[in-house]
């Protein structure tokens, strides 16, 4: 076939189940061959490379609306079907080193039951848990259980993720009793953009797992479906899991705030309370300073020590008065 003498860069796998959870690996020209024959295949590649793209288009019947889908750039995960063939997009952690989970990588996935295409740009640690099996010979046994467990493991893979956010939250809540407010706010910061950038796609992948369920592919059968719903089902309570930590770091800091005016105004109130005291204090003194026919006191040897006394009492009165009306 055009195409296949050169192995394009983009070419990450082909494979070929062996029915019995194993699988044969393929080089790109066996890849095509196998693709002419109609014989079950899982042809992975990276969504960038444009010769793959070609060769996708002019030796097979996916369509531009297909292809489009395979190599864009960006993509919301959705599902089309049509004829018994079925266009799936996910969403999965980035478990990649020095990535942050919510940046979270695509997968892009075309099928008929026989034959699969799939395009990645980033390393998704659940392919690799694929593979592991499938080398260790009990992997999927077909390309509709291949889905379905692809599928599963994805998910799976956010439940450590969504645990490690609820530890983290929870830290932070037994940490408010203590003085470094400024720390629990950046943590919830960080916590806060992690579950809204998951969310963000957690959301439209809930629907289109629930559409792939109700699609009328006759390659995928009851037990395949049943499956689906139970990943569903986890994926939902992911979803809710991440509203309540959302719900949760509000709730947090919306103490912190409290907690801070509270302290802001502890602050203010000491200082009030000073000025307070030293405002009549400083009057006196002016009082006394004032050079209006002679200072008071100026020829007396303990002058001093009547102002300082009666300032220490003007003081101590001052002090009384507060605890009296419980202002301290």
């Amino acid at each position: 076939m055009d195409g296949t003498e050169k192995t394009p860069e983009g070419f990450i796998h082909g494979i070929v189940l062996d029915n019995k959870g194993g699988m044969k690996s393929l080089s790109w020209e066996e890849s095509c061959q196998v693709w002419a024959r109609n014989e079950d295949i899982w042809l992975h590649c990276y969504y960038t490379d444009e010769e793959i793209h070609q060769w996708l288009s002019d030796n097979t019947e996916l369509n531009e609306i297909v292809l489009d889908s395979l190599f864009s750039e960006d993509s919301r995960p959705h599902i089309l079907s049509r004829n018994n063939n079925l266009l799936a997009v996910f969403r999965g952690i980035n478990l990649n080193p020095n990535a942050e989970p919510e940046d979270m990588v695509s997968l892009r996935v075309w099928t008929d039951g026989k034959r699969m295409v799939s395009t990645r740009k980033r390393i998704l640690l659940s392919t690799q848990d694929i593979l592991k099996h499938l080398n260790e010979g009990h992997g999927p046994k077909d390309i509709p259980e291949l889905l379905v467990e692809w599928i599963d493991r994805i998910v799976r893979k956010m439940s450590d993720t969504v645990d490690n956010l609820e530890d983290e939250l929870l830290v932070q809540e037994e940490a408010l009793e203590g003085d470094d407010l400024r720390a629990i706010r950046s943590s919830l910061l960080k916590i806060r953009k992690q579950s809204i950038g998951m969310r963000r796609y957690l959301a439209p992948q809930r629907e289109a797992m629930n559409k792939l369920i109700n699609e009328p592919l006759n390659w995928l059968n009851d037990m395949h479906r049943l499956n689906l719903r139970s990943i569903s089902d986890r994926q939902i309570r992911h979803i809710e899991d991440i509203d309540a930590l959302r719900e949760r770091s509000g709730m947090i800091q919306e103490e912190i705030s409290n907690q801070m005016s509270e302290q802001i105004n502890q602050r203010s109130y000491v200082l009030t309370l000073i000025a307070a005291i030293f405002l009549p204090l400083s009057f006196f003194t002016g009082l006394m300073g004032i050079n209006v026919g002679g200072m008071p006191g100026v020829e007396s040897s303990i002058a001093f020590w009547i102002v300082t006394l009666i300032c220490i009492g003007i003081s101590l009165g001052l002090v009384g008065l507060f605890f009296w009306r419980k202002w301290v």
